[in-house]
C-alpha cells in the first residue's frame, strides 16, 4: 500500500555536515524523511570545505535562514536509576568561550580595568602580583540581557515539560559573576513565572554546582537543569554517557521567544568511524541522535504549523528508534552496555542495516495509521 506522503506547509533550513555524521545524515534523509513527507528544504552546506570555500558566509546565511523560517535541523560538524530524562539547559554565550586569555612574560601586576561610555574615569582593580617566570590570566565577562533571555528561556522550557527547574552556580567563590546568574533568574521567576510553577506543581531553586552534579547522580531524573556556559558543555556529555551513549543525546538551541529553533545531534562528527568508512571497512554508527534532530526540528514545525500529520509522523519517527532498539536491533556502542565487551557481531547491526531495519518499522507503524 503506497503511503500518502504528508505536505509540510513552510520550509525548513538544512544544515550538512561533516565525516560519518554526514554519511548518515543522507541515508537518514533519503530513508526516513523524504519517503514519507513533502518538504521544502532549504539546503546549507556547513562541511568544512565549503565553510572555508565560502570563508564562513554559508554558516552566515544558514543562520539568517533559521531567523526567517524558525526551524533548522543541523548534522553535526549509566547511571543506574535514572528512569526519566534529565533536560541541560547549556546558556550558549559568553564566560570562557568568548574569554580573553593570555600568558603572562615575566613579573608584574595584573589589573582588571573598565571605561564607561562617556566617561574618561576608569574603574581599576588589582587582580594578582607575579612574581619569577609569570603565568597566565584570563578575563571573561557575561550580559545582564543575556542572562535575562537565559532565565527565560529556562523557565519556558520546564514549564512546557511541566518539569522542575535547577540553576546551578558556584555563587559562594564568584560571589559577583555567579551571584548575578542566582538573582536575576531568581527576580525572572518571582515576577513572571512562579504563579505559573505553583499551579502546575512545579518549582525553581538554585544549587551549586557541586550539590547539583551529586543530586543528579543519585536522582530518578524528570527535571530541567540550567547551566552556564562551560557547566553546560561537560555535564551534558557526562548526562549522555551515563544513560548508555552520547548517540543518545538530543540537544535543541532555542531563542528566548520560543519560536525559533536548531536542532541537531550533540555528538561531534565520529571521525574513528568516518575513517573506517573511507577504506571501505564496516562501522557501526549509532544514527539515533541525528534522526532525533530531524524529529525535534519536525515537530517544531509542526507545531508552528498546526500540522496534526507532520506531529504524529514525528512521534512515530522516534518510537520506531525506541521500539527498534527495545526489539534487539541496535548499534554495537548499546550492545556493548548489554552483552559486554566481548559482544558478538550477531548482537548487532551496522551503520545502515541500523538505519535500514528503523525505516521498517516506521513504515509499520505509519501503514497502521493509513490503514484505519
Amino acid at each position: 500500500m503506497a503511503f500518502d506522503k504528508i505536505k509540510v506547509t513552510n520550509p525548513i533550513v538544512e544544515m550538512d555536515g561533516d565525516e560519518m555524521t554526514r554519511v548518515i545524515w543522507k541515508s537518514i534523509k533519503d530513508k526516513l524523511i523524504l519517503p514519507f513527507l513533502d518538504l521544502d528544504i532549504r539546503y546549507f552546506d556547513l562541511g568544512l570545505p565549503n565553510r572555508d570555500a565560502t570563508d564562513d558566509r554559508v554558516t552566515i546565511e544558514s543562520a539568517e535562514a533559521t531567523l526567517k523560517y524558525n526551524v533548522a535541523i543541523k548534522c553535526a560538524t549509566i547511571t543506574p536509576g535514572w528512569t526519566k530524562p534529565i533536560c541541560i539547559g547549556r546558556h550558549a554565550f559568553g564566560d570562557q568561550y568568548r574569554a580573553t586569555d593570555i600568558v603572562i612574560q615575566g613579573p608584574g601586576k595584573l589589573k582588571l580595568g573598565f571605561v564607561p561610555d562617556g566617561q574618561s574615569e576608569k574603574t581599576e582593580f588589582e587582580v594578582f602580583k607575579f612574581k619569577g617566570a609569570g603565568g597566565v590570566a584570563l578575563s571573561m565577562y557575561n550580559t545582564d540581557e543575556s542572562i535575562h533571555a537565559f532565565a527565560e528561556a529556562s523557565m519556558n522550557t520546564a514549564y512546557l515539560k511541566k518539569w522542575p527547574l535547577y540553576l546551578s552556580t558556584k555563587n559562594t567563590i564568584l560571589k559577583k559573576y555567579d551571584g548575578r546568574f542566582k538573582d536575576i533568574f531568581q527576580e525572572v521567576y518571582e515576577m513572571q513565572w512562579k504563579s505559573k510553577f505553583e499551579a502546575a506543581g512545579i518549582w525553581y531553586e538554585h544549587r551549586l554546582i557541586d550539590d547539583m552534579v551529586a543530586y543528579a547522580l543519585k536522582s530518578e531524573g524528570g527535571y530541567v537543569w540550567a547551566c552556564k556556559n562551560y557547566d553546560g558543555d561537560v555535564q551534558s556529555d557526562f548526562l549522555a554517557q551515563g544513560f548508555g551513549s552520547l548517540g543518545l543525546m538530543t540537544s535543541v538551541l532555542v531563542c528566548p521567544d520560543g519560536k525559533t529553533i536548531e536542532a541537531e545531534a550533540a555528538h561531534r562528527t565520529v571521525t574513528r568511524h568516518y575513517r573506517v568508512h573511507q577504506k571501505g571497512g564496516e562501522t557501526s554508527t549509532n544514527s539515533i541522535a541525528s534522526i532525533f534532530a530531524w524529529s525535534r526540528g519536525l515537530a517544531h514545525r509542526a507545531k508552528l504549523d498546526g500540522n496534526v500529520r507532520l506531529s504524529d509522523f514525528t512521534a512515530k519517527l522516534e518510537a520506531s528508534c525506541i521500539g527498534a532498539v527495545e526489539s534487539g536491533k541496535m548499534t554495537k556502542d548499546l550492545a556493548l552496555l548489554i552483552h559486554g565487551p566481548r559482544v558478538s557481531r550477531g548482537r548487532y547491526l551496522n551503520t545502515e542495516e541500523f538505519i535500514d531495519a528503523l525505516a521498517e518499522e516506521l513504515k509499520a507503524r505509519l501503514l497502521v495509521r493509513a490503514r484505519l
